[in-house]
């Protein structure tokens, strides 16, 4: 399809809440494949939600595929429904170039979303991908994980 440009850290837009997808129509899965498109072109990203290339509506993609045979995950209107434990691990975002944190995340989640076909699913991810899916799911909410580490460091409990 296309390959959409990624916003950075000073765009207003990456600070917004994303809206709700009412319908998943053709508009919807092409947005999907431009974010798979955008994501494939990028060497070293492993998600991109929606925002990042300044589309606030509720959707992101998660990558980490190991062979060609699989498939990214679409994750539309996410929701996380519980976490358990925390792990520090050191993350980057697509939206800020060549910065990396320290950070902590839950050690594992569990998340309910749609998927293109209008399917609802729930995913249990721990690990990278339990950081992958709090760090898109943030997108959606406005906040970037240097927001969340500067919240971590000053003690504020941001979930």
């Amino acid at each position: 399809m296309a390959i959409r440009k990624i916003v950075t850290e000073e765009d207003p837009v990456l600070r917004k809440r994303s809206r709700e997808i009412k319908e998943i129509d053709d508009r919807i899965k092409e947005l999907a494949q431009d974010m798979i498109d955008t994501l494939n072109e990028t060497s070293n990203g492993i998600g991109l939600a929606a925002p990042q290339i300044g589309v606030l509506k509720r959707i992101f993609i998660i990558d980490m595929r190991e062979d060609e045979d699989s498939e990214p995950i679409i994750f539309i209107n996410p929701e996380i429904i519980s976490k358990v434990g925390t792990f520090e691990h050191t993350e980057g975002c697509l939206s800020i170039p060549d910065i990396w944190g320290e950070i902590r995340r839950p050690a594992k989640v569990t998340v309910k979303a749609t998927d293109l076909n209008g399917e609802e699913f729930t995913l249990n991810a721990k690990g990278l991908m339990a950081a992958c899916v709090e760090h898109e799911t943030d997108h959606l909410n406005g906040m970037l994980y240097v927001d969340r580490k500067k919240q971590q460091e000053l003690g504020v409990d941001v979930d």
